[in-house]
């Protein structure tokens, strides 16, 4: 086989391994993203994720990452999975979708090995010569894809593709081996192409839904994310107090956010996921928040054994469920928040805090022996700015709806 056959050949193997696309790039100077990573680092909106920093030349230069780098294989995997929105219980906590899984990240490792064997097969080249990641390493995964025309970064920083919408996880190999580059998307009015960080909102138009509708303000222009305001941030990769101003924005969202993603009209052309590289594990997402604020390590350990979820480890998924509590409007679960106002985390007591006086005017009466007995100075401050602020409503707000009954997937 020559060449192209050779390279047609390796596209329909990786889509028979449940790779929904296959798209090839060139390397050729920085990364597409380049620019628009320097700037957002410089601005400080990676909050304190400092590995970005550390990170920052290896995604900019893929040759630090394989040395003779000469292409990408792109690789995206569908995970939409269309859910009954009508009759379920707006307080149940709401998790982004691929949190609904088996750990991505381990599942579709298992197809990038097959992957690398492929190539090998039938290029004849060695485990030295490419380097595969899902999402974990210094790539700019987004910005290739859009250059091989995978899709194109939205005004939600996300890669949008014509054929799944938002909902792809992307995956890289890094290789030595020259192949021919797929075209970007192109915008047939302005004959523009979606290569680069000036293309963001390609396709978009004149719709600003995702930015408008982020209840934390966390995209404050076009394809630039504030990650100090994220939701899906605070909720995952802070480790610590969540900012009182954003609790109230994060509503119902238990572990991470899709309120930009699930806004985009061009979720239109979502179709079900095929899962040949994805473990689906929807029972979570039927959880009760009370059996939540009661889980034990033993208990966490059994329900999110092997998914991403494990990430934020029980007391981070304890403080996120005392947010959500605080935002219910369910007086019910102040049994369970009043227990957690005494966890050995001084983390969980801060916002058990929160949540409590969210709930009732009583809560100095509640806590009144778990604040006795604190002596931690962030959870100290916890209860001195609540009594001086009292955030409990006499009227009691509704219970916060869930927002994926009211977003909506499809053009009006």
């Amino acid at each position: 086989m020559n060449a192209d056959a050779r390279q047609a050949e390796l596209r329909q193997q990786l889509h028979t391994l449940g790779f929904d696309e296959v798209r090839f790039a060139r390397v050729a100077g920085a990364a597409p993203g380049a620019e628009a990573l320097r700037a957002w680092l410089a601005g400080g909106l990676h909050a304190d994720m400092a590995w970005m920093e550390r990170t920052a030349e290896k995604r900019v230069q893929p040759g630090l990452v394989l040395p003779g780098a000469q292409s990408v294989i792109l690789l995206g995997v569908n995970y939409w999975r269309d859910e009954p929105r009508k009759g379920k219980d707006p307080s149940r906590p709401v998790w982004a979708r691929y949190a609904l899984h088996d750990d991505y990240h381990d599942t579709m490792k298992a197809g990038l090995v097959a992957a690398g064997k492929a190539i090998e097969k039938i290029f004849g080249v060695g485990h030295a010569d490419y380097r595969y990641y899902v999402d974990t390493g210094p790539v700019l995964e987004r910005g290739w894809a859009a250059r091989a025309g995978l899709g194109f970064i939205g005004k939600n920083t996300m890669l949008i593709s014509r054929r799944f919408g938002n909902w792809l996880l992307l995956a890289s190999i890094l290789t030595k081996w020259e192949f021919t580059p797929d075209a970007p998307l192109t915008k047939k009015s302005e004959r523009r192409k979606a290569e680069n960080e000036k293309d963001v909102g390609l396709l978009c138009g004149k719709c600003t839904r995702c930015m408008d509708e982020c209840p934390t303000g966390a995209l404050p222009r076009p394809g630039v994310l504030d990650a100090r305001r994220c939701i899906s941030y605070q909720t995952i990769e802070n480790r610590g107090i969540i900012p009182r101003e954003f609790r109230p924005g994060i509503g119902t969202r238990i572990y991470g956010c899709d309120i930009c993603l699930d806004v985009c009209p061009w979720n239109r052309f979502a179709r079900t996921a095929r899962s040949v590289l994805l473990v689906a594990r929807g029972e979570i997402a039927e959880l009760p928040l009370r059996e939540l604020l009661e889980l034990t390590p033993a208990r966490f350990a059994e329900v999110f054994r092997g998914t991403a979820i494990k990430r934020v480890k029980l007391a981070g998924l304890l403080r996120n469920a005392c947010v959500v509590a605080g935002n219910s409007g369910d007086p019910g679960l102040l049994e369970p928040l009043a227990r957690l106002a005494g966890h050995a985390s001084p983390i969980v007591r801060a916002h058990a805090v929160w949540a409590v006086f969210r709930l009732t005017d009583s809560a100095e009466k509640i806590l009144a022996a778990a604040r006795a007995a604190e002596t931690e100075a962030v959870v100290i401050e916890e209860y001195a700015w609540n009594i001086q602020h009292s955030t409990f409503n006499a009227q009691r707000p509704s219970p916060i709806p869930n927002t994926n009954d009211q977003i909506p997937t499809t053009n009006p």
